[in-house]
């Protein structure tokens, strides 16, 4: 059968493998053996996100003739590396793959003038801190309807105002991205430098993703100039599609370091004198959390096959981002049961993939795949 006959292919090509096993070992090496002190101390270990720029991911979808690879934009590729980056450790993967979102969302959408801005502050041998203020306090989240505002005055500039949550990096961001409701022309997204008067921000903290430094970003008349907003042909249901296979992304990869870790604890726990994993009630949860992980992993990689198409992936990566929450939260659940008494202490890390897991549900444009 050849490989236009299947309905979408799963083998990565030779350079996604390539940079697959730079990153899964970069994630191994240098994340999961920092993940705890770095979720006791509640920072991102010292010197990590510099080590992320020799990763090259910032680089791969900027055009040559701005200083990029010039591999082009890349959803599956950007899937395949959140999950191998959050199996090392949710927090570390967001904060790492945060600037990239930047990038590709400017890649996609916005003007060369832009392009050539981010290029040259994030695309270089120092990580620059940079973010997407998509996010809104509140239930029932949906991109297309925010809250934050972009009114157009007749010199052309725009006042935002509004209030952002779980903005990654806060005041030390010197990009953001935002994204506002202006008027008839619906949600746009703006371009804004960190420094910009108007920005208050308060430090958030939360259950998870306890390294991470997430902040409340409130706009009280922000003014930007019209050179700040993206191309008018943006399209924030893509975008939202996008946010959502991100997500799931993490959930893949944070779920399969609960996998990694359970198999061998439930192997080698002995109790009655024989492995717990003898028995069927250990055996068959064991069995749910692999079967559940495979299938949600499945449902990532064809929405983004689908994104990566062209194609309308609206319905594909709204399920995958719901199973992520529901799944997400049974396994890292199931995988406190597992080790009994000893999953809800410090000495294991699946406590803390818990805590991480938990957060899915507020995640939602964070990152984009």
């Amino acid at each position: 059968m050849s490989a236009t006959d299947l309905l979408f292919d799963l083998t990565p090509s030779e350079e996604q493998q390539m940079t697959r096993e730079v990153v899964q070992r970069f994630a191994r090496e240098e994340m999961a053996v920092a993940a705890r002190p770095a979720d006791e101390a509640g920072a991102l270990p010292e010197g990590f996100l510099l080590k992320t720029v020799d990763l090259g991911l910032n680089f791969m979808p900027i055009p040559e003739a701005l200083g990029g690879v010039g591999a082009g934009r890349s959803p599956v590729s950007n899937v395949l590396n959140i999950e191998d980056l959050a199996c090392g450790d949710m927090s570390m993967a967001i904060a790492a793959l945060a600037p990239l979102s930047v990038i590709n969302c400017v890649m996609d959408y916005g003007t060369d003038a832009q392009q050539e801005i981010v290029s040259q502050a994030l695309a270089t041998a120092d990580f620059t801190p940079a973010a997407v203020a998509m996010m809104e306090p509140g239930f029932g989240f949906d991109a297309r309807q925010l809250n934050t505002s972009a009114r157009r005055r007749d010199d052309g500039t725009y006042v935002l105002n509004g209030v952002k949550s779980m903005v990654a990096f806060g005041p030390d961001a010197q990009l953001l991205l935002i994204f506002a409701e202006a008027g008839e022309a619906g949600t746009q997204g703006f371009l804004v430098n960190g420094n910009t008067a108007g920005f208050t921000f308060e430090k958030e903290d939360y259950m998870g993703l306890r390294p991470l430094p997430l902040y409340a970003m409130t706009l009280a008349d922000v003014v930007v100039p019209a050179s700040a907003k993206l191309r008018d042909d943006i399209d924030i249901k893509q975008l939202s599609n996008l946010g959502k296979l991100a997500t799931a992304a993490l959930a893949v990869g944070t779920c399969q370091a609960v996998l990694d870790y359970v198999i061998p604890y439930v192997n080698e726990r002995v109790a009655f004198g024989e492995p717990i994993s003898n028995r069927q009630a250990v055996a068959f949860m064991v069995a749910d959390m692999a079967t559940e992980l495979e299938g949600l992993r499945l449902m990532v990689y064809r929405a983004a096959a689908q994104a990566e198409q062209g194609l309308d992936c609206t319905r594909i990566a709204f399920l995958a981002h719901r199973n992520a929450i529901k799944y997400g939260m049974k396994i890292g659940t199931d995988g406190v049961q597992l080790l009994g008494g000893h999953g809800f202490t410090r000495e294991h890390p699946v406590e803390m993939w818990y805590r991480n897991l938990r957060a899915l549900g507020t995640l939602d444009g964070m990152l984009l795949a």
